[in-house]
């Protein structure tokens, strides 16, 4: 029985913090407007039908993903660059930090109002809030080489292509990870925050235009897919980190 509770603990509580939700929202007569009980939510879900929410969690999603693979593809051959050269880092890491510092909500429709109400403001909009922990984990993994490894590679003339592939790189994988697993969140934020700004369709729009109307249980039926949403994310970058690089995931990052 020991085992079996540490093991289905955060289960346990979480149906325990469900069964006092729906108790504390029965018993005290708690409007649907200030907070749903979840059996509201529950058949809030169910009444607005699988298609819509197909169709709104697959417009967050896309735009999620799309920015999170820019994230990605800008990310890497930056931090690369900034550890090849002491001068880049020191020109380039104060505008990340600029950038990260200044609130995505406030610039946000500023990139809308210069890109259009299209998809390409919202894919900008999240690979800027994806794309600091990306830059700064890597370069920070392919700085934590040994020196003397460094300088083994120099002393037997390899390449710095096959310095970084061969040594740098594998003591960055814990590090990449770390930042990926960090950054699929994010992307799902930068995902909803765009869609604040400026969208049609999408669990962002649907629970700000639920929530403007009073139905509130929708809104909290669209936040509980956007967890769920990040969780299953999350655990599928786990589990390419398992498949792919499974020593990684033992090496403390």
């Amino acid at each position: 029985m020991r085992a079996l509770a540490s093991r289905y603990a955060s289960a346990l509580v979480f149906i325990v913090v469900l069964i006092a939700w729906q108790l504390i929202c029965q018993f005290a007569q708690v409007p649907e407007y200030i907070l749903p009980a979840p059996s509201a939510i529950v058949s809030a879900a169910i009444g607005l039908g699988p298609a819509r929410w197909f169709e709104h969690a697959a417009a967050t999603l896309q735009v999620a993903l799309a920015g999170y693979l820019v994230a990605i593809a800008l990310a890497l051959p930056l931090a690369i660059s900034i550890t090849r050269s002491p001068l880049l880092s020191r020109i380039i890491m104060p505008w990340l930090v600029v950038i990260q510092s200044t609130p995505i909500v406030a610039i946000a429709p500023i990139i809308v109002v210069t890109l259009g109400a299209g998809w390409l403001p919202r894919v900008v909009i999240t690979t800027l809030i994806a794309f600091f922990p990306l830059v700064v984990s890597t370069a920070l993994g392919l700085a934590s080489v040994p020196a003397e490894l460094v300088e083994l590679s120099r002393s037997l003339r390899a390449s710095t292509s096959r310095q970084y592939w061969q040594i740098r790189m594998p003591y960055a994988v814990p590090y990449l990870f770390s930042a990926l697993k960090v950054s699929i969140t994010l992307a799902i934020v930068g995902a909803v925050v765009a869609e604040f700004v400026a969208a049609e369709k999408g669990l962002g729009y649907l629970i700000l235009f639920s929530t403007s109307s009073f139905r509130v249980p929708v809104a909290f039926a669209a936040l509980a897919l956007l967890v769920l949403s990040s969780l299953v994310l999350y655990g599928l970058v786990r589990w390419l980190q398992a498949r792919l690089f499974p020593w990684s995931q033992n090496a403390g990052h």
